[in-house]
């Protein structure tokens, strides 16, 4: 599978993978910016085709006073303005039918979070916008039962699709990964990638703030390239210990590098044998 053709997307002809990477959420102008300028460098100086990503809101927070944004419009043309000046595409997430042409004013691709993945209204809204839609495979969902959703806005006319797998739930307060559900998502025909930092969280745990295995990011990036994944997604922040969302399971910026030049190898080698 080729990378996308999403707008502003850079180094496309690279046979590197696709990275959607940035901030859960947007906490501040100057961390979107700090995080932003940071992995654009990286990816520059790499050729790594690479899509700013953070939420603009965090509708599914399990404790009614957890952070959940800025004010959407605020953090939407942060995220703006943040992307235009790292020259890079936009993702972010939409929550209700309602929110795909407020938010695709600003982005160039709208995401559809694990949770909502059946949810008609919101497929078909976010393909009706023309924009390219990334839709979270659900954490109780099979990799083969993605069809669905792929054809709910492939109906729409918009063929700009892409699959993202998040794990799946693993009793109560626990992910695991399935790596089966990367070929099966590509059956589809259309991108896959896996998030390697939420597929690692650690939800519903009892003071209502997950958990999460960063130390595994590493292992689950490899892996999934390995398996066929076309891109990775991943939430990264300077102090994930002080990050306002999803601190357990995100990378610290200053691991990223590394990490990346060891994605790269990897990636090398799975092109390689991709021949034989």
């Amino acid at each position: 599978m080729s990378i996308p053709d999403i707008p502003g997307l850079k180094y496309r002809e690279s046979n590197n993978f696709l990275l959607l990477a940035g901030p859960c959420v947007v906490e501040s102008e100057e961390l979107v910016r700090e995080v932003a300028d940071e992995i654009s460098r990286l990816c520059n100086r790499m050729k790594i085709p690479f899509v700013l990503k953070a939420s603009y809101r965090k509708a599914n927070r399990s404790r009614q006073s957890s952070f959940s944004g800025i004010g959407d419009t605020a953090a939407l043309k942060i995220l703006k303005e943040a992307g235009e000046a790292a020259g890079v595409p936009v993702v972010t997430d939409i929550h209700s039918a309602a929110e795909a042409e407020m938010a695709a004013r600003y982005v160039d691709i709208l995401q559809i979070p694990a949770f909502l993945c059946r949810q008609t209204d919101i497929l078909e809204a976010a393909g009706e916008t023309g924009k390219w839609v990334n839709i979270k495979k659900g954490q109780f969902l099979s990799g083969a039962s993605m069809i669905h959703a792929v054809e709910k806005v492939r109906k729409t006319g918009n063929n700009k699709i892409i699959l993202t797998d998040r794990g799946n739930m693993f009793g109560y307060s626990d992910l695991v990964v399935d790596m089966r559900n990367i070929p099966e998502m590509k059956e589809t025909g259309v991108p896959v990638i896996m998030d390697i930092t939420h597929s690692l969280q650690q939800p519903n745990q009892p003071d209502g703030v997950s958990g999460g295995r960063p130390e595994m990011i590493e292992t689950i990036a490899l892996a999934a390239l390995a398996a066929g994944a076309d891109g990775i997604f991943i939430e990264s922040h300077p102090d994930p210990s002080t990050a306002l969302s999803d601190g357990a399971n995100m990378l610290k910026l200053s691991q990223l590098k590394k990490l990346l030049e060891k994605m790269i190898i990897l990636r090398e080698a799975v092109n390689r044998i991709r021949t034989i």
